[in-house]
């Protein structure tokens, strides 16, 4: 496993845009809302800051949020761990590549509502970095998802193999390896608009997965052609990677799984 990697946490808002969650809970931004007893972002941050062999995070946020993000992250100063904030951009590609700047060790990348993020999923994630890729993503399958909770995740990724739904967790074995960035360059939220799938990974690609004639293994060889870089998809056993908070839906799952792990 590599040691001295940076994680990246991306906890900015869309542009003009108010989220529910944050209108509801009262508070500025959605990283803040609080889910069993403490704002989103800190349950990331105990996660990162616990893990062996983190050097740097880094929390891509818009500038108005940073007072009251340093207070929060000030509590993490006897872990060890740098935590610093880069302005975001209105785009999240231009935001990781903004963020990663100077960067040559190991990057992972995850949001501020990947409340259930574990260790477990950080360390295989640098195992695939471990073993020569250059560029990685998180998934997990459909029964993986249901077996924790049924409404867990309702859009999938279909494979010849299997169906997914992404972990909101990426790695780049190094600066090197920012060309896998264009993958977000059109927001990322594939499975909610296909045209976003075509523009990053081509016709070709999209049309072998509509009709389930590749694997996920399959379909990361053919992207890793296109973008030049080796790609490869880490499958995780852990169904809950996958729930994130997006909606009140999520937000009433994620509040439970996370209060039976904290053993609230």
């Amino acid at each position: 496993m590599t040691d001295g990697f940076t994680v990246l946490v991306l906890a900015a808002q869309r542009a003009g845009v108010e989220n529910p969650l944050a209108v509801r809970a009262g508070v500025s931004h959605k990283c803040l809302v609080p889910i069993c007893g403490k704002p989103l972002i800190t349950h990331v941050l105990d996660t990162l800051t616990t893990m062996p062999g983190i050097g740097l995070i880094r929390i891509s946020v818009e500038p108005d949020a940073v007072p009251e993000l340093t207070a929060l992250v000030a509590a993490y100063a006897p872990a060890g761990v740098s935590i610093d904030f880069v302005e975001s951009d209105s785009n999240i590609a231009e935001s990781v590549i903004r963020a990663s700047a100077g960067v040559q060790a190991p990057i992972l990348i995850t949001t501020a509502d990947n409340v259930l993020l574990s260790h477990d999923s950080l360390r295989r994630m640098l195992d695939a970095f471990a073993g020569g890729a250059d560029a990685a993503a998180a998934l997990t399958t459909r029964g993986a998802i249901h077996a924790v909770h049924p409404e867990g995740q309702r859009r999938f990724y279909e494979f010849r193999d299997d169906a997914y739904s992404n972990c909101n967790l990426y790695g780049l074995s190094g600066a090197h390896a920012l060309a896998g960035v264009e993958v977000f360059r059109e927001g990322g939220q594939f499975a909610k608009n296909p045209k976003r799938l075509i523009t990053a990974f081509g016709l070709i690609n999209i049309l072998l997965m509509r009709f389930r004639l590749v694997s996920i293994h399959g379909a990361m060889k053919r992207a890793s052609r296109r973008f030049g870089l080796r790609m490869e998809a880490v499958v995780l056993a852990d169904g809950s990677q996958a729930i994130d908070v997006d909606n009140e839906r999520t937000y009433a799952i994620a509040e439970g799984l996370l209060a039976k792990k904290l053993g609230l």
